[in-house]
């Protein structure tokens, strides 16, 4: 009922998508694809490990500051205003990367591209809700999975083959000809959705989110090379985590609130929601360890790891499809669970990985794990979107997407943390003691994989 009543009537849906799915695709290979390069972008720069992580942490901390105005944002500007001012702000990000003499400009141009990815990614999910038919939601949702999942997938490989034979410049510009098609589809097949009111701009709430979400990324971030308990860590973490605080209890206070923060009392959405931020915590935290414990626990060279982490990848795109159509037909309880499920045995095979483990032997683990995770995902998303009405679905895509980019931050800095700890206590070669460590680290993606099995019992599908 709620969700015919909110949908409006685009003549090309499918064609309206086009830009804004290119432009997610190519957010997220971004985020992913640089990873394989930091060691060859060290070199370049004469710096070292700790600060060139901030091409990853600074590319996330942007995203993370503009993901809660875009709702904002989407009230003030239109939807083609929107997209295309991202599209060409991505061109302008990668063009300066790719050219930047040093690192403090390719750091801007990293910077520059994530105002891009944090505008993109909410607007795709709440147009998504606002042109589609309620029994057709499901498959467009999962379509937008399959794009989100598959750039990750195969990101390593990518870069593996570019760095390969190029330099590290043509990663950046390899990101150009993606965005040029997404700004002819913008310019040519995107309408404008949703409705512009204009609200009031509370200045303080904004102030308040970009520093409670800084706070919070730059305290994980650093907390890999300083630990936890460090003053830097521990003022970054108060900060943010005082900060955040502030900002909740006034948008559930003021009038005008940038981000609806009340969607959380539908039962529905609170619940999808969490499981979505413990899915992808599950995801990011075992695609971190995964690799390294495939270059420093099996000591294979780093061109195999992209390879080896190719399948999962594919089969995690795939299954994000997939899932998104059985929304349709069966809810989200049913393949969520069963999701979990799946991912706690792909967990457990990664547990009980050793320094002389066959390939085969992790390709399958990290499969299985990958047919599970995006299982749970889809559903879980759609059921949360899909329990809010109206501008109510904007809020609702603005705070998945935001909680997911802090989530992906403190997982992965949670996994450091233990994979450190574990590789300490271990005796043996440094090959044992780094699998060791691997092992820590996947304990807790373990612990988070329980926690979203046990909180599926707690979802109602619409049918029921």
């Amino acid at each position: 009922m709620n969700e015919q009543k909110n949908q409006q009537h685009v003549r090309h849906p499918k064609l309206a998508m086009v830009s804004m799915l290119l432009g997610a695709f190519v957010g997220m290979l971004s985020e992913t694809s640089l990873n394989i390069a930091l060691p060859q972008l060290t070199l370049a720069f004469r710096t070292n490990t700790a600060t060139i992580q901030w091409l990853v942490t600074g590319y996330m901390l942007v995203i993370g500051i503009i993901l809660p105005l875009s709702s904002m944002i989407s009230k003030w500007f239109t939807t083609r205003q929107i997209i295309i001012f991202a599209l060409l702000d991505f061109i302008v990000g990668a063009m300066i990367s790719a050219l930047a003499p040093n690192f403090a400009v390719l750091l801007i141009g990293r910077m520059i591209q994530g105002i891009a990815t944090g505008l993109i990614l909410p607007l795709m999910f709440a147009v998504v809700m606002q042109i589609f038919p309620p029994q057709k939601i499901g498959a467009v949702m999962g379509v937008c999975a399959l794009v989100i999942m598959f750039a990750p997938a195969i990101g390593p490989t990518l870069t593996g083959l570019v760095l390969g034979k190029l330099s590290w410049r043509w990663i950046f510009w390899l990101f150009i000809p993606f965005l040029l098609v997404a700004l002819i589809f913008a310019l040519t097949s995107l309408e404008n959705v949703g409705q512009i009111t204009r609200p009031y701009v509370d200045v303080l709430s904004i102030i308040e989110s970009a520093i409670g979400c800084s706070g919070l990324v730059i305290g994980a971030s650093l907390s890999s090379r300083d630990g936890w308990l460090s003053l830097p860590v521990l003022c970054s973490l108060l900060v943010g985590i005082i900060v955040l605080g502030l900002y909740v209890h006034r948008q559930l206070n003021i009038k005008t609130p940038i981000l609806n923060l009340r969607v959380f009392k539908t039962p529905t959405f609170a619940i999808g929601s969490t499981l979505v931020m413990l899915d992808f915590g599950i995801i990011l935290s075992a695609m971190y360890l995964l690799p390294m414990y495939i270059q420093n626990g099996l000591l294979l060279p780093v061109a195999l790891t992209g390879v080896i982490m190719l399948p999962g990848g594919i089969v995690n795109a795939l299954t994000s499809a997939v899932a998104g159509r059985m929304y349709d037909s069966i809810g989200a309880k049913k393949p969520a669970r069963c999701g979990f499920l799946i991912a706690l045995v792909g967990g457990l095979m990664l547990a009980f990985t050793t320094d002389r483990s066959p390939v085969g032997y992790v390709i399958a683990a990290h499969v299985i794990l990958m047919i599970g995770c995006p299982l749970a995902m889809s559903p879980s998303q759609t059921s949360a979107l899909n329990s809010l009405t109206g501008m109510q679905s904007a809020d609702g895509s603005t705070i998945l997407n935001t909680m997911q980019q802090i989530v992906g931050a403190l997982a992965t800095a949670l996994a450091t943390s233990f994979l450190e700890l574990g590789s300490r206590t271990a005796a043996g070669s440094a090959a044992i003691r780094f699998t060791t460590g691997v092992h820590y680290g996947i304990y807790f993606t373990l612990v988070l994989i329980v926690i979203g099995i046990i909180l599926t019992f707690k979802m109602v599908d619409q049918t029921e």
